[in-house]
């Protein structure tokens, strides 16, 4: 199996070397490659594989670039510390989606999927033939996600509409939303299954506990260890740090960037 790592950590990269090799010791892996441009170049040159793991954030921009560049047929396994890009990863050739730090057992998991991939076609075009049916995966169209809430108030239930949220977050074992105009209300899902309910266009986690909305943010100021510290319009006493990892990407966002 021929497999190529792009990959702008050399620690990572060597870290994800060694575990392939440990899952496929035959595994004949190039790379690392660790910028867009030279992943471009590399590929446009005629180099092919079976498999290819791509980091998403690389020394010169995002991965996903790549794509618009070159013809890729080669499967992907993108591997990534920010997980707000897991819906954008399976737009390109992507067959799983790893968070950093990768451990070996998810790493087995997904060569395994890639291996079922191959056995099931079979043939020599088998990266074709898995590109086609990744491609018709997403053939229906762009993710749907939640425009309000039902959240009760005393003896009855209001709708509160997406529009109306400031943000979303987890207080001692419970989750509540508050409304900009400061008001909270108990909902009954959790902060991880909110991340995949709600427009990435429209909300963000900035880390464990908060999930914010765009409207919601009144000032954005730096914080020690290279964090940021959040200032909400509804609750500005409240103190919302955004993780280191996800800094970039937040800032990102604010901006009206697409992730």
């Amino acid at each position: 199996m021929k497999i190529l790592i792009v990959e702008d950590e050399e620690l990572a990269a060597g870290r994800l070397a060694q575990m392939i090799k440990k899952a496929v010791p035959d595994a004949l892996i190039s790379g690392p490659l660790d910028s867009v441009s030279e992943t471009v170049k590399h590929l446009n040159s005629g180099a092919a594989y079976d498999l290819i793991f791509m980091d998403i954030q690389l020394a010169d921009g995002k991965s996903f670039s790549v794509f618009e560049q070159c013809k890729i047929l080669t499967p992907v396994i993108f591997t990534t510390a920010y997980d707000e890009f897991a819906l954008q990863a399976f737009e390109h050739n992507s067959i799983d989606y790893l968070l950093k730090p990768v451990n070996q057992e998810k790493l087995n998991a997904a060569l395994d999927k890639f291996k079922k991939l191959k056995e099931y076609f079979g043939a020599d075009d088998s990266n074709a033939r898995i590109y086609e049916i990744i491609k018709s995966l997403h053939l229906p169209g762009k993710p749907t996600y939640k425009d309000r809430f039902l959240v009760s108030k005393g003896d009855s239930m209001v709708p509160i509409r997406i529009g109306e949220i400031a943000c979303f977050f987890a207080e001692e074992k419970a989750v509540f939303l508050l409304t900009h105009d400061n008001k909270r209300h108990l909902i009954p899902h959790t902060i991880d299954e909110l991340s995949e309910k709600l427009d990435p266009k429209l909300f963000f986690r900035v880390n464990r506990q908060y999930i914010l909305s765009a409207e919601s943010v009144r000032t954005v100021y730096n914080h020690f260890n290279f964090k940021l510290k959040v200032e909400l319009k509804a609750d500005p006493r409240a103190e919302i740090l955004v993780s280191r990892s996800k800094t970039s990407s937040f800032k990102a966002w604010m901006n009206g960037e697409m992730l």
